[in-house]
């Protein structure tokens, strides 16, 4: 046993540094962050690189994930306050090393409690490189284990702190449960509406929603726990409470996407002054126009019978120029390239008002990217528009609007 020491060529006796307690234990803080210090400097500087060098040699991605986390970085901060924590055992117990086991040991707990939100993360983020993620997104659960260990931790810690065992903590705390309900009742809500989205398969990432209610109109970028993450098309991102969506109403335009078109609805008024019968120089002049030249020829022989026992004109079928219009938009729409005929397709007169007759076009586009659909759309009334003279039709525009 070492019974004296030199210091700066001076014997001093063991004993005689006991008897001084600033002394001694200066000394022992010297020696346990030393060793701390060297322990934290190997770690990082020799295992850590011998870690990310055996990383990059495997073929496994669990691993990748959990670099890019920085899991082994943030597990190196462990080396120090082992040393710490095993080094202060073998100095006498008195008050002050009783407090700084504690406080080593509650270091510890905490930085348990990051590593383990750590590897959640890499769980997530594993999870999200798979398809279905997108359909059942688990940020929310990874998020509610967080705050559950949270709490755990949270409570093991206090209890370690104040000298009581969690159990009793624990039952100290019924009072506050009141508060704690307050306090979490976003997360409870949010957590209660996200298991009902998923088993209701309401809600993906990546749908096209709308909410007038919450200003969003654009893509869901992210589900978690107390809200979900909604991108503009102004390229603005909106919040929503996870559970608002439960509550009101939304629009989602999966069932678009998946159908593979995407619905034109639009239509155009017609001046009511302008329809009127067809000529028979008209009629014959139509019969030139290939997408109307089989309707005509068969309109026309359907009326000549229908006509051949009606002496007064008045009670004699006749074409007008609006019906062969809207049959002209029938096969000029059906034939359009851009057009879904598998799905929902017709030309129909809605209800005259005062603003004429509104003539409307109710078919799906193939394409559903926004601007190409939105050119389609144009392409399809310019044209249109651009032939309702040739059927000696209007479009119906207010006089007060020209004002």
């Amino acid at each position: 046993m070492i019974e004296n020491i030199s210091i700066f060529g001076l014997d001093i006796s063991v004993e005689s540094i006991k008897e001084n307690p600033f002394i001694w234990y200066s000394i022992h803080s010297f020696i346990a962050i030393t060793l701390s210090l060297i322990a934290f400097f190997i770690t990082k500087k020799v295992i850590l690189r011998l870690v990310s060098k055996f990383i990059r040699k495997t073929k496994t991605r669990w691993d990748d994930y959990l670099y890019k986390r920085h899991f082994f970085h943030k597990a190196a901060y462990f080396a120090p306050a082992i040393i710490l924590h095993y080094y202060v055992d073998y100095v006498e117990s008195t008050a002050l090393t009783t407090f700084i086991q504690d406080v080593v040991t509650t270091y510890m707990l905490a930085l348990m409690m990051i590593l383990v939100n750590t590897l959640l993360d890499t769980i997530n983020d594993i999870y999200n490189s798979y398809k279905i993620a997108k359909q059942k997104p688990i940020k929310g659960f990874i998020q509610i284990l967080k705050i559950i260990i949270g709490i755990i931790i949270t409570i093991i810690i206090i209890s370690l702190l104040i000298d009581k065992s969690p159990g009793a903590l624990l039952t100290g705390l019924g009072a506050f449960a009141a508060v704690i309900m307050l306090v979490f009742k976003d997360s409870i809500l949010g957590f209660v509406a996200g298991i009902n989205l998923s088993a209701n398969d309401m809600l993906h990432i990546g749908d096209w929603i709308v909410m007038p209610s919450s200003g969003a109109d654009g893509d869901v970028i992210e589900i978690s726990l107390n809200t979900v993450k909604i991108q503009n098309w102004d390229k603005t991102i909106v919040t929503v409470p996870t559970y608002k969506l439960m509550n009101e109403s939304f629009t989602n335009w999966r069932g678009m996407t998946e159908s593979g078109g995407r619905r034109i609805k639009r239509s155009i008024n017609i001046d009511i002054k302008s329809v009127k019968f067809l000529s028979n120089i008209e009629i014959e002049k139509y019969k030139n126009n290939n997408l109307i030249k089989e309707y005509i020829e068969e309109k026309f022989e359907e009326i000549k019978i229908a006509n051949l026992s009606e002496e007064i004109p008045a009670n004699q079928k006749r074409i007008t120029n609006i019906g062969t219009f809207r049959k002209y938009l029938e096969q000029y729409i059906s034939k359009h390239p851009k057009i879904h005929n598998d799905m929902t397709f017709m030309v129909r007169q809605l209800q005259p008002t005062e603003k004429g007759i509104p003539m409307e076009i109710y078919c799906f586009s193939k394409v559903q990217d926004w601007v190409d659909y939105e050119e389609i759309q144009a392409d399809i009334f310019d044209h249109v528009m651009a032939i309702i003279p040739e059927f000696d039709l209007k479009v119906f525009q207010s006089l007060s609007e020209l004002n």
